[in-house]
């Protein structure tokens, strides 16, 4: 069975080149360290359990796991490596001593859907876009002068439509769905995708003052990094194909918004 070392530039070109619904990105360290800081769509399975379980892990998909410093990656990529199921097993070199990239805090905030049915997450869901464009629509406002502004001013418009992705997949579980225009205005849109606050995120905005472009992308990619990092768990937590392909299809959406403003990024002047 294939076992490949892969580089942290490697995971980066692999996590943007590939579906979603190709690979799992495994984290076999312990959950305190998981909270820490971890890499965003990051499935966390710690070693000890690992080894108990390793039937959880999907055959049909290549494998990457890392660790903190590459160790226990790699004991755990050769012994599901042994099971010989797998396309392909990579180790990330170096672990989180090495990646340089995005990282996410805590948990993903998978409690925002506890106890919910899938309709239900779905409606959820649709609130949490609501509050991301609600935060883009004032982030637009607030830097009007500059013509980075029109960037958010496009992300806001993306959310609304990434919303009647979602309202389409409860259409398809209810037919008798509330439509779309009446369900939206009603919502509140209180929280963001990934479960920050709205008014703590309008706060974070209304404090930048100098070099806003940046600050401001920054911030984007936070929000965006962590729904990503929301949508994969649960695409990995739910026990229907249909609801996984769901929410692996709202995590493909996110990484797209994130590609999106990383390229904006690299025009920021101020």
């Amino acid at each position: 069975m294939p076992l490949k070392p892969m580089s942290p530039e490697q995971l980066r070109q692999f996590s943007q080149s590939h579906h979603e619904n190709a690979y799992l990105l495994v984290d076999v360290r312990q959950p305190e360290e998981y909270r820490r800081g971890h890499i965003p769509g990051a499935l966390l399975i710690p070693l000890p359990e690992l080894v108990r379980s390793m039937k959880r892990l999907p055959a049909d998909k290549e494998l990457i796991f890392y660790c903190h410093s590459g160790g226990r990656s790699m004991a755990a990529a050769a012994m599901v490596a042994e099971e010989g199921e797998h396309p392909t097993i990579y180790n990330l070199t170096g672990g989180m001593l090495a990646w340089d990239g995005a990282r996410i805090g805590d948990m993903p905030r998978v409690h925002l859907f506890a106890g919910q049915s899938m309709p239900e997450m779905l409606h959820t869901a649709m609130n949490l876009e609501k509050g991301a464009q609600r935060f883009y629509e004032s982030v637009s406002r607030q830097g009007a002068a500059h013509s980075w502004a029109q960037t958010f001013a496009v992300l806001a418009r993306a959310e609304v439509a990434h919303a009647r992705v979602v309202h389409g997949f409860w259409r398809k579980l209810q037919s008798e769905a509330p439509a779309f225009e009446a369900l939206y205005d009603q919502l509140s849109g209180e929280l963001l995708e990934g479960g920050m606050p709205l008014e703590e995120a309008l706060k974070k905005a209304a404090a930048v003052e100098d070099q806003q472009c940046l600050r401001f992308m920054e911030l984007a990619l936070q929000i965006e990094y962590a729904a990503y990092d929301l949508y994969r768990s649960l695409a990995e937590q739910s026990g229907a194909e249909a609801d996984r392909a769901a929410f692996i299809h709202l995590a493909q959406a996110e990484k797209a918004h994130m590609q999106g403003l990383i390229k904006t990024l690299e025009g920021c002047n101020g």
